[in-house]
């Protein structure tokens, strides 16, 4: 890796090439429409590229590309060894340009250029190289029957999958419906986030270099109310995975039972709460980790721990904390390795953030933050903000904000904080700060959401499934359990003379 002080990274920006055609049957092109939408950096303004604006043909040419390609069986019925040595190349690709994969995404979203480097790209190489590594070590079943019969069930690829990422993590969101999709053998048509396109569209062109056959990994960046839209109602995709808004993710489902009732897996939205108890014995471990809960990736995380409930025999000395913390992560240049937040994805999102901000500032007690900022006078920037007492019906405790805002609740009993928890419409992840076994074991098993970190926030792994309960959607990614969405079962029966 080369030096990366913030001059360093700043010139490697300047000298960065960026394509923002989309990616269809192996080459890049213009949209149908020749049309073109601005690629903006939120740190700054500036334009960073103009990027294909792709609607429903180009979704069509995609489509069609990808039913062609799984139709010859040039990627699925490829021989599962080949099929993981191109994938396991691709991983490679990527590690290979990890510095401008990182580049893309601080510059293209906001988030801090160190965290892209370190944490979203060598985690996308990873997933490739995880699924590539499994994909020769699925087996299929052999069911019992009596004499004279072979029921053979294995697992077969669906065909077209479509997937629509969100912005937030764009890289990573793509590689963890990508990865596995085409580790099950399918070809996929990806519809990135307009507000963060380019990373996606690289991946394409590694992918290709990696030796991906054409039609098999399609990219078509656009609007949702268009080529999102497109996506989700075409006649022959035959599964949609998406990451996105409670609010899209009920779209999706509603395209499907309009178009071809194809599977639709959603992973939408949440507000976490992250539970501290008063005989967890070492509270600064768990403010430095509930400040990274609410702050990182400006708080732009869908599991972000965003709700932090406190026994209140520990509250003000744990707020104390939690504000020291926030004051040490003031946002700045995401170019800078300096900086501790980078920028929010656009004005709009900014905008949004803000009036939950000023709203709160009449109900609830502002103790870190509130105000938007900006960098050398430029800039999408909100200081790490937190609420104290806040009433557990305020907007700031049930709506999802995604934004670095942190709302304080304070709990008398175990039973009020699980209740509390759990009184929620999402379900996606909650963290457990105790040091009691019985009381981790007792509140984890109450808590209804996907994953429960404990004396820890957001914890996953390749090997463990991410994804929610209740408005939070049903879609799981990454694991094995991942590969289900993406192949059906299908069950041979051959009789034969015994």
């Amino acid at each position: 890796m080369l030096d990366n002080t913030h001059e360093d990274w700043t010139a490697r920006a300047a000298n960065l090439s960026i394509r923002g055609q989309a990616f269809i049957d192996g080459k890049f092109v213009d949209a149908a429409s020749g049309k073109t939408f601005d690629s903006i950096n939120p740190a700054n303004g500036e334009v960073l590229a103009q990027v294909a604006e792709g609607d429903a043909e180009d979704i069509n040419r995609a489509v069609a590309a990808g039913r062609k390609a799984f139709e010859d069986g040039r990627w699925s019925r490829m021989a599962p060894g080949d099929r993981k040595a191109i994938l396991l190349k691709l991983a490679d690709l990527i590690r290979s340009n990890l510095e401008e994969m990182a580049l893309l995404d601080s510059l293209d979203m906001g988030k801090l250029v160190t965290d892209a480097v370190t944490i979203d790209a060598p985690g996308s190489a990873h997933f490739f190289q995880w699924y590539a590594e499994a994909i020769d070590k699925i087996y299929d079943e052999v069911a019992p029957t009596g004499p004279g019969d072979l029921a053979l069930v294995s697992r077969v690829p669906l065909g077209v999958v479509g997937a629509v990422t969100p912005w937030n993590f764009p890289l990573d969101m793509a590689t963890w419906k990508g990865a596995a999709a085409l580790a099950a053998g399918n070809s996929v048509v990806l519809k990135p986030a307009e507000q963060s396109p380019l990373s996606a569209l690289r991946l394409a062109e590694l992918a290709a270099e990696a030796g991906v056959p054409d039609g098999v990994f399609n990219v078509v960046p656009g609007f949702g109310v268009t080529a999102g839209k497109a996506l989700g109602l075409h006649m022959d995709v035959d599964c949609l995975a998406f990451t996105g808004s409670t609010a899209i993710g009920k779209m999706f489902m509603q395209y499907s039972g309009q178009s071809n009732l194809k599977q639709v897996w959603p992973e939408t939205g949440g507000k976490s709460p992250n539970l501290i108890f008063a005989d967890c014995e070492d509270l600064d471990a768990a403010a430095d980790m509930a400040a990274f809960g609410i702050f990182f990736n400006q708080g732009e995380v869908c599991s972000a721990n965003s709700r932090l409930y406190v026994e209140r025999s520990i509250k003000d000395v744990f707020v104390e904390k939690m504000i020291a913390r926030a004051q040490a992560m003031q946002p700045g240049d995401p170019l800078d390795p300096a900086s501790k937040m980078g920028a929010i994805v656009d004005e709009k999102q900014t905008q949004g953030i803000m009036r939950f901000v000023e709203e709160g500032k009449k109900t609830a007690n502002l103790v870190a933050g509130g105000e938007r900022v900006t960098i050398d006078g430029k800039g999408c920037f909100i200081a790490p903000t937190i609420f104290d007492d806040v009433s557990h019906d305020n907007p700031l405790a049930r709506d999802e904000i995604f934004g670095p805002v942190l709302s304080v609740i304070p709990f008398d009993s175990e039973n009020e904080a699980v209740t509390m928890a759990n009184d929620s419409i999402y379900g996606l992840a909650a963290s457990v700060w105790t040091d009691n076994l019985s009381r981790a074991c007792r509140v984890s098993d109450k808590l209804m959401v996907g994953t429960v970190s404990v004396n820890t926030v957001d914890a996953l792994s390749a090997q463990t499934p991410f994804g929610g309960m209740k408005q939070s959607g049903f879609g799981r990614d990454l694991s094995l359990h991942s590969l289900e969405k993406y192949t059906a079962l299908k069950t041979t029966w051959i009789k034969y003379k015994a």
